[in-house]
């Protein structure tokens, strides 16, 4: 990527509802021609404090440490191959744990893992010398430090993705959230309207807790179908305590 970006779009690999705003961004992307700069935001980070047994549901604790364990694939990939290959990577880490049909041999502590990464690696022409990264925790000072990037731009109490458009005066927000993906039409109207909505000044927070399943087949929902709807507690699927 060369110049200024466009927009940073803040990602945590594990994430069915980033993965899903990053398909959308992505068609908008092609559309307006913007440059993204895929950055990092640890949810393992974000709550380092948090109970995990007493507030998140099963293997929550293992699917956000795989999440950090991929950013760290993801920061030694920037550092070597440049921003550009972050994308990339990303892409097909998305596509390899929410657009692909459910695996049994998967689980969320194995996505953290050699025997996973590698062969994504190699899918996007990068070495999968880069796995090594998966255990050098000291990469977690750079994804420490986007993260609290990105939380600097909107508050602390917010998830994944946070998307800031034309940095670093542009405005920023998280989400959007949305289960289902747009129409190369609807998501460039979709996108005016978000853009519109959070560049206007002293504009908050538009929000509603029902969420439907994303339209993930790693997930277990085809596109044409819609997901059962929960309804989630403090921007995630925390317990209510």
């Amino acid at each position: 990527m060369n110049g200024v970006a466009d927009l940073h779009f803040y990602f945590d690999p594990v994430c069915p509802f980033a993965w899903m705003t990053s398909r959308w961004v992505r068609l908008v992307q092609a559309q307006r021609d913007y440059a993204v700069d895929w950055r990092f935001i640890s949810l393992r980070l974000v709550n380092a404090a948090v109970d995990y047994d007493a507030q998140f549901p099963p293997d929550y604790e293992a699917g956000h440490t795989a999440g950090l364990r991929l950013l760290r694939v993801a920061a030694r990939t920037r550092e070597e191959h440049g921003r550009e290959a972050v994308g990339r990577l990303y892409e097909a880490l998305g596509q390899r744990i929410f657009d692909s049909p459910p695996d049994p041999d998967d689980s969320a502590a194995r996505r953290g893992t050699r025997a996973f990464v590698a062969p994504v690696l190699a899918a996007v022409g990068l070495p999968v010398t880069l796995a090594d990264a998966l255990d050098d925790a000291s990469l977690d000072t750079v994804v420490q430090a986007e993260t609290d990037e990105a939380l600097a731009l909107t508050g602390r109490d917010v998830g994944t993705p946070i998307i800031h458009v034309q940095p670093p005066a542009g405005v920023a927000f998280f989400g959007p959230v949305i289960s289902r993906l747009p129409s190369e039409a609807d998501a460039v109207r979709l996108w005016d309207h978000v853009v519109g909505l959070a560049s206007f000044p002293g504009f908050a927070e538009l929000k509603r807790s029902l969420r439907e399943l994303p339209q993930l087949r790693g997930l277990g929902v085809e596109p044409d179908e819609v997901g059962v709807q929960e309804d989630w507690h403090g921007g995630s699927r925390r317990q209510r305590t």
